[in-house]
This record gives C-alpha cells, structure tokens and sequence, in this order.
C-alpha cells in the first residue's frame, strides 16, 4: 500500500504543507548516470507524508533505496526529480548552501558510529551544532548541558568518548541531535554497533523523546528495532512495498 500522493498546488521555491506534515515528499526519484549510457534509478517516484510528533521506521534490503531516501529526506543529497518540502521549506530546489543551512536548523543526525570527535568531552561535542552557527558560548554551554541532562548523561559531561560504554556515547549523539531543537531526528542505525540490552536502552530513551513530542525517523534493516516505531515503511526497489501502522500505533506512549 503506497503512501497517499501529495498534489502540488504551488509553483514558488517555498510551500507550506499540509497542517501537521514536517515532511511531505512527492513523486521523488534519485538517478546514478553509471556511464555508457547507463542509468541506475535508486528511488522511483516515491511519495510520503510524516507528520509531527510521528514515530517511523523506514525498512527495506540492502539496495531497496532505504538509505538513498534517509539522505533526500537528511539533506545529504538532492533529488533528480520531484518535490521535497520538510517544514515549510522546499528543499529539492535549494543549493548546497542552503541545504546545509536547512540540515543544521531542521535536523538533528543520529548515526550508528556515533561521529564524535576523539578528543573532545561529551560538553564539547554536544556544543558542535551550536558553534557553527554562531550561538555565543554561555548560551551553548547551558543548552549543551540541558541536553544531556535530557538523555540522563549530565555526569558524564567531562569525560572524553574512548572514556564512555557504547550505550553512553550513542546518547551524547543523541543529545547532540536534540540540541538545535530540530523539527525531525533522524536516526540511521542507531542500535548498530551496540549489544542487545544497551540497543534496548536507546530505543527506550527513543521512546521518552517521542513521549516528549518529538517526530523521529528511524531507519533499519532489523524487525526488533522496528517494532519501536508506530509506523512501518517497506522499501522495495526504489518504491514503497508497504506503509502501514504498527500494533503500538494504538497506545503510542506504551512500552513494549
């Protein structure tokens, strides 16, 4: 079942989406010229709608275009075709400028490496965001703390990442995420490279931001990771297979 199709109704560079969407996506598609006239189409003319305050898992095989989306949806990359409008903003038409402008305000990044950097405390890699747009220090130190305060990681502030458990440094990430107050969080195999229990302290602390009114958009290849979210949409070829409620859809703010 395909995601209902959006219809443009505007010609600007700028377009409000419907009440409620944060991400309104319509007839995307991504084209690789691999040369000799050969041409790889990694997405094929998607559609999709992500409100605010949703919680979704974008699934799909290896080659399915999941991640291909994961960076339209990030800001990472531009579409060959279509329309990508992400809070008011319709970012398939702006430059690489722009875009970087648009990610760092709209959009707070989890990664399945963590991407912290090596030397730095917790503090300082929590405040990275924030530095690069100019927030003067005092105010970036006290978000930068109200931050991990928020992910239950104030007393470990001081302590450098080779000096913090895997589960710990996934929530500096994640409190990094959260510090420019981004419309979505994008997490990419955020339980990767953790074990079965730290992974299930992350998905639960997902949970609480949910909880919190955050719109969280987790991409995986693993069903268990899955089930957290309380909607599922399969990747298949570059389109959507599926997009359906989960059974947590009905009691969202319900543990499993």
């Amino acid at each position: 079942m395909a995601a209902e199709t959006v219809t443009a109704t505007e010609t600007t560079t700028t377009t409000l989406p419907p009440r409620g969407d944060v991400i309104v996506v319509e007839d995307l598609w991504k084209t690789y010229d691999m040369g000799s006239e050969q041409q790889v189409h990694a997405l094929r003319g998607i559609s999709l709608r992500i409100q605010h305050n949703e919680y979704v898992a974008i699934m799909g095989p290896s080659g399915s275009g999941k991640s291909t989306l994961m960076n339209l949806i990030g800001c990472l990359d531009s579409p060959s075709q279509g329309t990508y409008t992400l809070n008011g903003h319709r970012v398939s038409d702006l430059n690489d400028d722009e875009l970087a402008r648009i990610r760092n305000r709209e959009i707070g990044f989890v990664f399945q490496t963590f991407n912290l950097l090596a030397r730095a405390t917790a503090l300082h890699n929590v405040e990275l965001p924030l530095i690069y747009n100019g927030t003067p220090s005092a105010e970036r130190i006290e978000r930068a703390k109200a931050a991990l305060r928020a992910v239950n990681l104030e007393e470990r502030m001081n302590h450098k990442p080779n000096e913090l458990s895997g589960g710990q440094r996934q929530r500096v990430a994640i409190a990094r995420a959260l510090i420019n107050r981004p419309s979505i969080i994008l997490a990419d195999e955020p339980t990767g490279n953790l074990d079965s229990k730290t992974g299930d302290e992350i998905m639960a602390l997902f949970d609480e931001l949910y909880a919190r009114g955050n719109t969280i958009v987790l991409v995986t290849h693993e069903p268990d990771i899955a089930e957290f979210a309380h909607r599922v949409v399969h990747i298949r070829d570059g389109v959507i297979d599926s997009d359906v409620k989960s059974s947590r859809a009905a009691n969202p703010h319900t543990k499993t």
